[in-house]
């Protein structure tokens, strides 16, 4: 990235829908450099506001969907059979898909080309693979940012893909407005291995890969699920999360699918619900980012630095408890900035 980058005119090829400006500004957004930081917020301010109108939602459009799973559940073939139904409905989609990083580069280890090959040669839908890094929930942090691009861009659906299912895969249902779980066929064997706090999470449950051979031991699945999703509360009083099934490689169970998630806002927007949960998104993001830039510049500060490393010492030889520790770094900050 130049530092004489021009972000006037590369939001201007964003909001244009240049597919080559967009990839070029999520790689921006993506970037840890101070100075990228500084032209991506920059960037950021240049689009445009985004609204979630009530026409927007009943079309199918503007939506931010999650899903999750766990590896094998065949999510990536899901998405490309699903990202297909969606194109043909005369939606854009894009798919930011969270890939496992590199302990040697810190980039991704998989690709769109090897996993979503025909959806990737789709004109009306753009995949973006990013590395998980040590984000929560291998949730790219900046997948709120690479969001905003994709919708100034213009693209109607935004499918974000984890990495799979974990404790810390949570981060996913805070910055999307469906959110849903894919699942195997397997009974009760599988229903053992999902936890249950992601299965409170779900909007939406799919069993997966109910082809001809396993359409019988889905439609047990799918039983089994119903029956624990019953003792499950629901997120909302308005809606109780459903199940579904599908098979990526037949196309069966997608129109269904889009039509559930298409109801589900419907119900959500009656009564402002969508947008009480974007409000409420962009709040958390707002104390994540203060969270973050404090953590950096804590670190950034060689006299902090030195601080955080004898007291970390301390607090692991139990000389300090980590809340006396933690009162002395902050004060030590804050008079830092006092004194600038």
């Amino acid at each position: 990235m130049s530092k004489q980058l021009d972000i006037a005119a590369l939001a201007s090829a964003v909001c244009a829908g240049d597919r080559r400006a967009l990839a070029r500004a999520i790689t921006l957004v993506e970037s840890t450099r101070a100075d990228h930081r500084i032209q991506a917020e920059a960037l950021l301010a240049e689009l445009p506001a985004a609204r979630l109108s009530d026409s927007a939602i009943n079309t199918g459009k503007g939506i931010r969907i999650g899903i999750t799973g766990a590896p094998g559940v065949g999510k990536s073939t899901f998405i490309e059979a699903f990202g297909g139904h969606l194109t043909s409905l005369g939606l854009r989609l894009a798919v930011l898909a969270v890939d496992p990083s590199s302990s040697r580069t810190g980039g991704s280890i998989l690709g769109d080309k090897t996993r979503m090959e025909e959806l990737s040669r789709n004109p009306d839908a753009f995949i973006r693979p990013s590395p998980a890094g040590r984000s929560l929930g291998g949730v790219a942090r900046r997948t709120r940012e690479a969001m905003a691009l994709v919708e100034a861009a213009g693209y109607d659906v935004t499918i974000v893909e984890t990495v799979g299912v974990g404790q810390s895969e949570y981060a996913v249902a805070d910055m999307v407005d469906i959110f849903i779980l894919l699942v195997a066929p397997g009974g009760g064997d599988e229903l053992q291995g999902i936890k249950r706090g992601i299965m409170e999470l779900a909007d939406l449950l799919v069993v997966n890969k109910a082809d001809d051979g396993m359409l019988e031991a889905a439609n047990h699945a799918a039983a089994d699920y119903r029956n624990a999703l019953n003792l499950i509360r629901p997120k909302s009083v308005d809606w109780r999360a459903e199940v579904y099934l599908a098979s990526a490689l037949q196309g069966g169970g997608l129109t269904e699918i889009w039509e559930a998630v298409v109801r589900f806002q419907t119900v959500l927007a009656a009564d402002g619900g969508a947008q009480r949960s974007r409000s409420a998104q962009a709040l958390r993001w707002l104390w994540e980012e203060i969270q973050d830039d404090l953590i950096a510049e804590l670190k950034s500060d060689q006299d902090i630095a030195a601080l955080v490393s004898a007291r970390e010492n301390d607090v692991g030889a139990s000389k300090i408890t980590p809340t006396a520790a933690a009162r002395e770094i902050l004060a030590a900050f804050l008079r830092r900035d006092e004194g600038s």
